[in-house]
């Protein structure tokens, strides 16, 4: 369990971009918690991790300043450790990628060529990376955060 740990905490170091100039970024992770009070209800919280199992569910927040390619448009693009299976993003602008970045699009329209030569439908465990492009104009000062969850597997 404690290698498990180690992994884990090495995969959720902060992501790197993509950008014709190194972009600034920052990186956290939360494990999303469901916390009874003591009057029987139930409220979702997020923590930072200590030690996380198979199952915990994760959101990760990435930060962003300055983030803007050689043709003006903005992207970030972080790597989703081995350790998490992709469950989404309500992010607009965001897409994935199912092969380490070599091919990009909304998750509905990507393909996975099984070994045996059959093709089947990605699905969000598939997912090795995450893109958005941000506009520049909808993002003051070029800064902004982007939001992704996933699940320990």
């Amino acid at each position: 369990m404690r290698r498990f740990l180690a992994c884990l905490a090495l995969s959720l170091a902060p992501c790197s971009a993509y950008a014709a100039d190194t972009p600034g970024l920052t990186s956290m992770v939360f494990v999303e918690r469901a916390v009874a009070d003591g009057r029987g209800r139930t409220r979702v919280v997020l923590e930072l991790p200590g030690r996380v199992a198979s199952g915990d569910r994760l959101v990760f927040m990435v930060g962003y300043r300055d983030a803007v390619a050689a043709n003006g448009s903005r992207f970030v693009v972080t790597p989703l450790p081995a350790t998490v299976a992709y469950q989404g993003t309500t992010d607009r602008g965001a897409v994935v990628s199912i092969d380490g970045g070599h091919r990009w699009g909304p998750l509905s329209h990507l393909r996975v060529r099984e070994r045996d030569g059959s093709v089947r439908d990605a699905r969000a465990e598939d997912v090795t990376h995450v893109r958005w492009t941000v506009d520049p104009a909808a993002a003051a000062g070029y800064r902004g955060k982007l939001m992704f969850r996933g699940i320990v597997r």
